[in-house]
């Protein structure tokens, strides 16, 4: 399925639209290049999530932790070339727990921790400055947002 959003506000209200629906377990994993989207997304999903703090790309601490209506585990893992033995045992925690997991830059994760998750490849239109979605899941509450975008 594909989704276009075209201001970074209306890319936000996507993600609070996600946001409203998500349950516990439910992972996200962003794939897209430098300004797609990808955290402008997240600040969404948080605010669906009512989380009232500040949102931002952990790219320099991994992962950061926001708690709402469930707690939201922010990983970027974009300055990592490998994937140690403790973080993929600390990722496994969180990407199978209770609360709601996004990952930036998933591609970067181990396909076997990526089955199941949702995936959303954020990629700019070259024609203007419109975003474009594509979103695959298993999640029928997440369909039923998209699609109705």
């Amino acid at each position: 399925m594909v989704v276009h959003v075209a201001t970074p506000d209306e890319m936000r209200r996507f993600g609070a639209a996600l946001g409203r629906v998500i349950e516990p377990g439910d992972r996200l994993l962003l794939e897209g290049p430098f300004g797609a989207g990808k955290t402008t997304f997240v600040q969404g999903l948080a605010q669906g999530l009512d989380i009232s703090t500040p949102v931002s790309s952990p790219s320099f601490v991994i992962e950061t932790q926001h708690q709402g209506r469930l707690r939201l585990y922010h990983v970027d893992l974009y300055r990592l070339d490998a994937i140690d033995p403790e973080l993929r045992e600390n990722l496994e925690e969180h990407l199978f727990g209770s609360g709601v997991t996004v990952v930036e830059w998933a591609e970067r994760l181990p396909v076997d921790l990526r089955d199941g998750a949702t995936l959303l490849r954020l990629s700019p239109d070259d024609e203007d400055r419109t975003r474009r979605i594509e979103l695959t899941t298993d999640r029928e509450a997440i369909r039923r947002v998209a699609s109705a975008w």
